[in-house]
Formats: C-alpha cells, structure tokens, sequence
C-alpha cells in the first residue's frame, strides 16, 4: 500500500485522536474534579464556583469532541480546539511541566485544520 493510500485516513485520525483527548478530560473531571480544578485560571475561579466552571467547560470540551467526530466545519473545529489548548497552556504556565504535552495536541489541530476539507 503507498503512503498516498493512507493519507486519506490522516483528517480522520486527527479527528479521532484529538477527540479522545478531550473526551478523557471532560469525563474525568465529571469523575474526579477534584484532580482537574487546580488547571482552572485562578482569575476565574475567584468569581465562580470552581466545580461550577469546570462542569461548564468539561461540557464545552464534550461538544467540541462531537463537532470533531462529526466532520462538519473541520477547520473551524480544530482551531477552536487549538485555540482552547493554547489557552490552557498559557493559563498554567506554573505547571508547564505537566501541560507541555498540550503543546503538542495544539499542533496536532493547527495540522488538521490546515488540511484540505
């Protein structure tokens, strides 16, 4: 098989792999908030029930996993959820070494939203 036949799964990879990501994330912190509110901006959570705003964005991370899976606006999809990786890091620079993984994910959306549709 050449490398031109697989390349028509690679949208759909990223789409899946970037999915799992916030799926995990969003159904962990509905299971154990607790090891998920120290990632909240602290200028946020000074205004807002820190369980509150994080069942919130947990919602939001599940909605834009089903806007991933579902292959509609792809490029949209995946630069809100670079977007959204960016902000995370730059939220938490204090704990870079546990959110630099992030940086990585980011690339992987920036890739999938400058694929062809």
């Amino acid at each position: 098989m050449s490398s031109k036949s697989f390349s028509r799964y690679t949208g759909w990879l990223l789409r899946i792999g970037l999915s799992v990501i916030l799926l995990y994330a969003a159904i962990s912190s509905f299971h154990s908030p607790q090891d998920w509110v120290g990632y909240l901006p602290h200028v946020l959570t000074r205004h807002v029930d820190a369980t509150i705003l994080l069942h919130i964005f947990s919602v939001y991370e599940l909605a834009l996993a089903a806007w991933l899976l579902s292959g509609v606006w792809v490029r949209l999809a995946a630069l809100l959820c670079a977007a959204t990786l960016a902000g995370i890091v730059l939220s938490n620079l204090s704990l870079f070494a546990i959110t630099f993984r992030d940086i990585a994910i980011m690339f992987a959306a920036l890739a999938l939203a400058s694929m062809d549709e």
